[in-house]
């Protein structure tokens, strides 16, 4: 990851990208400067001039005067400063977990520096079981994060070591012949691979009773490798069929610690298996009686009695093992920082709710019960909702600025988005509206109330995303454009500003 003392140098960007001779790619990717791709700042001043010819952008701006308000008021060093608190000094937050709630945290204290009525709303969620892979030899690479998903079924509460033992597939393990191997060994197997859902768990959990007669001490679970560019996530696997509830049973069915690890982690260990011993250390905890937050803030509007609303919000939860620095590390800091810019801006029209949602990768759970609450004479004051997940990727395909209308055709936030984009001067890279859910938008959607999600992905399709989406390689070095999660707070904030000033 790139160092503190690289972010504090400081350089000129160049106003149009072909003068550099660098392609329009290579420079929203984030690869045109600065260590790993992430641009380096100026701290305290704009990424560029009001007037400049954004990175990626075909024409020069056109900006109204609230536009310019807006990106002359945008300090990308905030946006990054903020991004290093929750993606490295906090790391993955998963749904209800302290790391979650210490993220709400975060961001309640941000919000209410801008003088911001700051409120958490709770809501419960389900149980979490979460597992971290330690190397006590310091072998294993330090750059990517190393929580995996521990199985609700196995041991929990528990610090277990030995040495890395890999048996290839569980379906068909290959045993050491002498049985004293396996004592006290960390085994390494593929995850059965049965397409029916059911038997899977059967054969898995007779994998590891198997194991576990064998000596061993934990069992490390790799899963089957999805086709390029998505990459399996870590998971919290099941030994036990679900019948219509995810709880686990009372007792554990196993007495070791059995975790499921990320197609990444995977690919690393086995690298290192190949070269050299490998002794792993394995601890697990059970997350339980969970409620999770939503951080909301309010800037009232400028005018008197029951006014309009915008928001502009963002899931700050992620899956597990990822740090989230994309996913939505970025939509999260983006807000934040909008909400310093309008704390800058005259009065609106309409009043301004800056939303930080918790456990969306769980079901959208925190924005359904958020809306779900809301009276119907508060849903009608919604002009609109902006929701930005995964808005700042350095992958260099995502070169396509999505729209992304769970009913599939525009609204106010769609256009305003739009037109901001055009007097940026990126209408070229911006997609029609499309059909697409799976975010927080969709909450609002689904009663009635305008909405969509921006994001940055590939051309082609907005299901095509970066390699380290859902990884534990979600991290600022390996996967944020400082220039693309800039031109997201341009655009995004233009566009609240149009929506929010319109009488």
């Amino acid at each position: 990851m790139t160092s503190r003392e690289d972010v504090r140098r400081t350089t000129t960007l160049t106003a149009d990208p072909a003068a550099a001779g660098l392609s329009r790619r290579r420079l929203l990717g984030g690869a045109a400067a600065g260590a790993a791709g992430v641009a380096v700042l100026a701290a305290g001043q704009p990424a560029w001039a009001a007037d400049a010819v954004r990175p990626g952008a075909r024409t020069a701006p056109k900006l109204r005067p609230g536009d310019r308000k807006v990106v002359s008021a945008i300090r990308p060093h905030r946006a990054l400063r903020d991004l290093r608190a929750l993606s490295e000094d906090i790391g993955p937050r998963i749904g209800g977990t302290p790391s979650e709630r210490a993220a709400a945290d975060y961001i309640a204290a941000e919000l209410d520096r801008q003088r911001l009525a700051v409120r958490l709303e709770p809501f419960p969620v389900a149980d979490k079981f979460l597992a971290d892979i330690g190397d006590p030899g310091g072998q294993l690479p330090d750059d990517i994060c190393w929580q995996a998903g521990a199985s609700p079924d196995a041991a929990h509460g528990v610090k277990v070591a030995g040495p890395a033992l890999d048996v290839g597939p569980a379906d068909a393990p290959r045993w050491p012949t002498d049985a004293a191997a396996t004592t006290g060994a960390v085994v390494l197997a593929d995850d059965t691979q049965s397409t029916d859902a059911a038997a899977r768990v059967v054969a898995r959990a007779a994998f590891v009773a198997e194991a576990q007669r064998r000596g061993a001490v934990a069992v490390v679970l790799l899963p089957l490798d999805q086709a390029f560019p998505r990459r399996a996530s870590a998971a919290s696997l099941r030994l036990v069929p679900t019948t219509g509830t995810t709880a686990p049973p009372p007792t554990p069915t196993a007495a070791v610690p059995v975790v499921g690890v990320a197609q990444v982690q995977k690919r690393l260990l086995r690298e290192d298996l190949a070269v050299r011993p490998l002794r792993l250390q394995v601890s697990t905890t059970a997350h339980r009686g969970l409620t999770s937050h939503n951080v909301i803030a309010e800037r009232p509007s400028g005018r008197r009695g029951l006014s309009p609303l915008v928001y502009v919000g963002a899931h700050y939860d992620t899956v597990i093992g990822a740090p989230g620095a994309n996913d939505d590390g970025s939509g999260t800091v983006l807000t934040l920082e909008l909400a310093r810019v309008f704390r800058t801006i005259g009065a609106t029209e309409a009043g301004i709710r800056f939303a930080l949602w918790g456990s969306e990768e769980q079901g959208l759970i925190g924005s359904r019960h958020h809306v779900a609450q809301l009276p119907q004479s508060e849903r009608d004051r919604i002009r609109g909702a902006f929701n930005n997940d995964m808005v700042g990727t350095s992958w260099e395909p995502a070169t396509r600025y999505w729209l992304l209308s769970f009913d599939g055709r525009a609204n106010a936030t769609t256009e305003t988005v739009a037109s901001a984009a055009t007097r940026l001067g990126y209408a070229p890279e911006i997609s029609e509206v499309t059909e697409r859910g799976s975010s927080d938008h969709q909450s609002f959607q689904e009663q009635g109330i305008a909405s969509a999600n921006f994001s940055w992905r590939g051309e082609a399709s907005p299901a095509l995303l970066e390699p380290p989406y859902h990884s534990p390689e979600d991290t600022i070095a390996k996967n944020i454009s400082i220039d693309r999660l800039t031109v997201s707070m341009e655009l995004i904030g233009s566009a609240m500003h149009d929506l929010a000033t319109r009488r």
